[in-house]
């Protein structure tokens, strides 16, 4: 690894280092240089994903929390987007949790925090966890960031957890790649007439598995 650049102590992993996470190297055009900032070593630990609305709803937030806090529990790094909803309460339960961390994978350069109100949740995460980027530091924003962003979230996991996802999505886009590296995909069901659940009912008619509780993304995972 590199040394830290001056005033983040953003760190650089190649593609040839040895912490760099192998699973990565799934992808058809994995990154050649991830930025880092945090704990480098849950790079190479067991992580599990959890995506899903930016604009959850309180119940739905809550339902993130619970898995996050469970898989954390079990030895697992949650990994998500640092996003608004889902996303970001996945991160606080995991952080929460005696024992738990978790990994935020950015859309920007990590001396940029996006959205503007996680600063403080993102900097909990440089401290207690990890923030992973393959946008170098000084980039912004943009749109096609974030379907980037989710392929290596997809690729990190073992499994991704679809909490909340409407018919277009990041969430799904996230899903499906995991589904075609051949990771879990697990999906929360929910009344068809709400179109927070229309995403994941039909993430489980396309063949993710539906689970209610995370004991059962535990049991399917054998952990």
């Amino acid at each position: 690894m590199n040394t830290p650049q001056v005033a983040y102590n953003i760190k650089t992993v190649k593609r040839q280092d040895k912490n760099y996470p192998f699973r990565l190297n799934d992808l058809y055009d994995p990154p050649q240089t991830l930025y880092i900032y945090g704990n480098v070593e849950l790079l190479q630990q067991p992580m599990i994903a959890i995506v899903g609305a930016r604009n959850a709803s309180i119940r739905g937030m809550e339902i993130a929390a619970e898995f996050a806090k469970a898989l954390s529990k079990a030895g697992l790094v949650v990994v998500s987007g640092l996003a608004r909803g889902i996303d970001g309460a996945s991160h606080r339960a995991a952080i929460a949790t005696r024992g738990g961390t978790t990994l935020a994978v950015c859309g920007t350069g990590l001396d940029i925090t996006y959205p503007r109100e996680h600063t403080q949740l993102a900097s909990v995460i440089r401290q207690r966890g990890l923030l992973v980027s393959e946008f170098s530091p000084g980039i912004g924003p943009k749109p096609f960031h974030f379907p980037r962003r989710n392929r290596i979230i997809a690729a990190l996991a073992l499994g991704v957890v679809v909490i909340e996802a409407a018919d277009k999505s990041g969430s799904l886009i996230t899903a499906r790649i995991a589904a075609e590296l051949g990771r879990e995909v697990f999906a929360l069901p929910g009344p068809i007439d709400n179109p927070l659940y229309r995403g994941c009912n039909h993430l489980i008619q396309e063949g993710a598995k539906l689970v209610c509780s995370p004991s059962e993304v535990l049991e399917d995972l054998l952990l």
